[in-house]
């Protein structure tokens, strides 16, 4: 028996559900849940020792410890047998050191966390590994789970029809008709889910899957379900590992249904309760100003949530005015020092595609991150001497239309400040050098 266990909790009161219920809220007041662990268990383990034993992991070609989540699976799943987990051997990603665009936006240092550079292109896979594998022990132990269901802007939806697939479980996928990307669309088509396109937002998809979910039989994927945040919180001490357990001082990250906000503050508090880190960083969410019912929320000082009709926006995955884990994100931000701010469509395109000119390929998402970074630099809210992490939550390979678009200056309404276009010319060495020495001259500038 594992010495370490954990369990759901409510987030507001004392109530408490094993991991193998079908539950996703408190049947006592309608809170979100949490999953709780032990925290006294996980530190009867020096710093040391927990240290030593993620660096081993990491060398090991052991299926389990092969996967950054789990890997550190006393901190997520602590009681799951290890040949009921479905590992695509995520996480582990790269923290990218910006330091040519820091020294471009002349801060002192600037990292890049690379969470989509995973199996389906996206940090979900993070959070759905967790789910897939705690259901798979769950059907395993005679549960009537049937199928599992998620309401997607796309990344979720490829996450969970993947690791579905893997594991020879049914998935069924609601995403919001024409919405989605080409690449995010074509995932779980090839992955075999059942796809339904609904004639609405991604808010009206998660009306419909939660009355789908109602009957258990159907498992529900979304994050408001806490096991998706445990395997998304270890990204908080996946930076602290590759940072040699030290902390930065801020973290951004971009903000749409928030569970990934809430995962990243429960990850450095676990870290924190196991002595691994001293001190907390400062945690910053950055919205599209086309759907930023978070940002309004904390400009009225987190009275309430209002929701809103998210317009359309390039950032589509975070397309979203009724975040459920907003409760979870409102005490991150609370307990974090943070605070959240919105970014124009402009602003996100073409802070995306600077950060492109350094090495980066970066999603429309990583882009909110990073025009945030560059609009609280100028407002002086973020000082030149500190340490920034920026969350990249996709891989701009999914997001083609969009790169293409800026680069042909098509996007409406917005000026393409960072464009790179494509020179046509004759197969002849006179006209090529002539275009070679303009642009090589403009570029030494």
């Amino acid at each position: 028996m594992s010495l370490f266990n954990a369990h759901f909790k409510n987030i507001n009161g004392s109530d408490t559900y094993p991991l193998d219920q079908v539950i996703y809220r408190s049947p006592i007041d309608n809170s979100l849940l949490e999953v709780e662990q032990d925290r006294k268990a996980l530190a009867s383990k020096s710093p040391e020792e927990w240290k030593k034993l993620f660096a081993e992991r990491r060398q090991s070609f052991k299926p389990a410890d092969t996967s950054g989540i789990w890997s550190k699976r006393e901190m997520v799943l602590p009681e799951i047998a290890e040949e009921d987990i479905v590992t695509m051997q995520e996480g582990f990603t790269p923290l990218f050191d910006g330091s040519a665009l820091a020294q471009e936006l002349q801060m002192k240092k600037l990292w890049v966390k690379l969470c989509g550079n995973s199996h389906t292109g996206s940090f979900k896979d993070l959070g759905m590994t967790v789910l897939v594998s705690q259901v798979n022990s769950m059907i395993k132990k005679g549960k009537p789970i049937k199928a599992v269901a998620c309401a997607s802007t796309g990344d979720t939806s490829a996450a969970l029809s993947a690791y579905c697939a893997k594991a020879g479980i049914p998935s069924i996928v609601f995403l919001p008709a024409g919405k989605t990307s080409t690449a995010q669309l074509i995932q779980p088509i090839s992955n075999g889910s059942i796809v339904l396109a609904l004639d609405t937002d991604f808010d009206g998809c998660m009306e419909i899957v939660q009355q789908v979910t109602a009957d258990n039989s159907i498992y529900l994927a979304n994050s408001m379900n806490s096991l998706r945040v445990e395997g998304q919180k270890t990204i908080s001490p996946e930076i602290c590992q590759q940072m040699n357990w030290q902390v930065p001082d801020t973290i951004i990250i971009p903000g749409g249904n928030l569970g990934n906000v809430s995962a990243l503050a429960k990850g450095f508090d676990d870290c924190l309760a196991m002595g691994l880190i001293s001190k907390k960083p400062r945690i910053i969410v950055a919205q599209a100003a086309a759907a930023n019912p978070f940002y309004q929320a904390y400009q009225r000082g987190f009275d309430q949530l209002v929701p809103v009709k998210a317009q359309k926006t390039l950032a589509s995955a975070i397309q979203i005015g009724n975040p459920v884990s907003y409760p979870k994100a409102k005490r991150a931000i609370e307990e974090y020092n943070g605070l959240v701010i919105d970014v124009t469509e402009e602003e996100l395109s073409n802070a995306a595609h600077r950060a492109d000119r350094f090495g980066l390929y970066c999603c429309p998402h990583t882009g909110v991150a990073l025009g945030a970074l560059e609009k609280l630099l100028s407002q002086g809210t973020i000082t030149k001497d500190e340490e920034v992490v920026v969350i990249s939550t996709a891989h701009g390979l999914k997001f083609t239309e969009f790169k293409v678009a800026y680069h042909e200056k098509s996007l409406e309404k917005i000026s393409s400040d960072f464009a790179n276009p494509i020179f046509k010319a004759p197969a002849k060495i006179g006209p090529v050098m002539d275009i070679l020495k303009k642009e090589m001259a403009e570029r030494r500038r």
